[in-house]
């Protein structure tokens, strides 16, 4: 058995401050460690998926992170694995624990991903180490895959089998109160806006020392199409992840980091709201631009309709909540965000279903992207 001090240290000796998952029985040990005080700080998300996005947005900022999971969780993953980690080469340690071993009785649902996990973590490209059961050896194991994972530009799963761990006794502190501001509903004066419209004002209002992390399709599109700087992350996949891309870059940074979501991506992953009301900075703003349709894929409805974001993100613990139904009252709110840095904040915006025509895609390769992003965000030193 090896104590998860010795896991954590392991990490923590490479960089890794955060560790972000959701619970697993094996995972226990080092779950109970972390939140009980250790060098890296445990941040419990709703699931795997939005981990691994975290993950990738605190290496954006020159920090480590470390996702911790359940294999069954690998499913979750799957998505910004393969379409965010991959395209943008953003190598992230992952902790995964190998629930349904074959010859190891356990509950029947893990019985097939227990056979299968090593398979399809081959099929979607991800290097894995079996973490052994002594200290030294442990230590070579994380030694060598972090060697394959630096190698590589990609994420690398350390495998954790029932046992390995010695039991640790849970001294978790409460958690802080959280916010329940009341929603800022502004009364509209115009209709609302196109999309590239509020993306305009976006940009003449920001700083030059803002970071934006922009949703996928028609959004990046946009705001490539506007203007390509370093500082724009743009999410070419993993739908739904900008939220969660862009808590884990605020954390590690003092720059402005502003998320541009849209309604369907956001419904996508909403238990990221939560994330971003407990674990958001004050210079957190996330814009949600509500079309309430599928812009990209010719205009099909959302279930926006239906659901009220800004109490959503209310009742999630943002510190401040907009609702904008048009082009100055979202001026008003952008202006107001950045003067107080009272954050995280959400910023709701009613926008016009369509787009230009002929719209363009970013011509920077992802891996690109994302080094330059990096860059601007540490000024190039990490």
């Amino acid at each position: 058995m090896v104590t998860a001090a010795h896991l954590l240290d392991l990490l923590a000796d490479r960089g890794v401050v955060d560790v972000t998952g959701v619970p697993c029985s094996y995972l226990t040990p080092l779950i109970n460690r972390a939140a009980s005080g250790s060098r890296a700080h445990y941040l419990p998300v709703t699931q795997e998926g939005e981990a691994v996005a975290l993950a990738a947005g605190a290496w954006l900022a020159g920090a480590g992170a470390c996702v911790i999971a359940q294999n069954s969780g690998l499913g979750n993953m799957v998505n910004p694995l393969t379409s965010l980690s991959h395209p943008a080469r953003i190598p992230t340690p992952v902790v995964l624990t190998w629930r349904g071993e074959p010859g190891r009785p356990d509950e029947p649902q893990h019985e097939l991903m227990g056979r299968a996990m090593h398979d399809l973590m081959d099929v979607i490209g991800m290097s894995h180490t079996l973490l052994p059961g002594e200290p030294e050896a442990m230590a070579g194991a994380v030694a060598l895959g972090w060697k394959e994972m630096e190698t590589s530009e990609l994420p690398h799963a350390f495998v954790l089998r029932q046992g390995i761990l010695a039991d640790e006794p849970l001294h978790e502190p409460p958690p802080a109160t959280p916010a329940r501001p009341d929603v800022v509903r502004h009364e509209p004066q115009r209709t609302p806006p196109a999309r590239i419209t509020a993306l305009e004002e976006l940009l003449s209002v920001l700083p030059d020392s803002a970071a934006i992390v922009c949703t996928t399709g028609k959004s990046s599109r946009e705001l490539f199409t506007l203007a390509d700087r370093p500082q724009h992350f743009y999410l070419v996949g993993a739908m739904g992840s900008a939220s969660a891309v862009g808590l884990g870059t605020a954390r590690h940074t003092d720059r402005p980091v502003v998320v541009v979501d849209g309604d369907g991506a956001a419904l996508m992953r909403l238990g990221a709201f939560a994330a971003v009301g407990r674990h958001g900075t004050g210079r957190l703003l996330h814009i949600l631009l509500d079309n309430g349709v599928h812009d990209s894929t010719g205009g099909q409805q959302t279930l926006a309709g239906q659901v009220d974001f800004p109490a959503i993100a209310a009742a999630s613990g943002y510190r401040t909540v907009h609702d904008c139904p048009d082009l100055p009252a979202f001026t008003t709110a952008l202006r107001s965000a950045l003067d107080d840095a009272h954050g995280p904040t959400l910023i709701r915006l009613a926008i016009t279903p369509g787009s230009l025509r002929r719209l363009g895609r970013p011509t920077v390769k992802p891996a690109e992207v994302a080094r330059r992003f990096r860059d601007f965000i540490t000024g190039g030193t990490r």
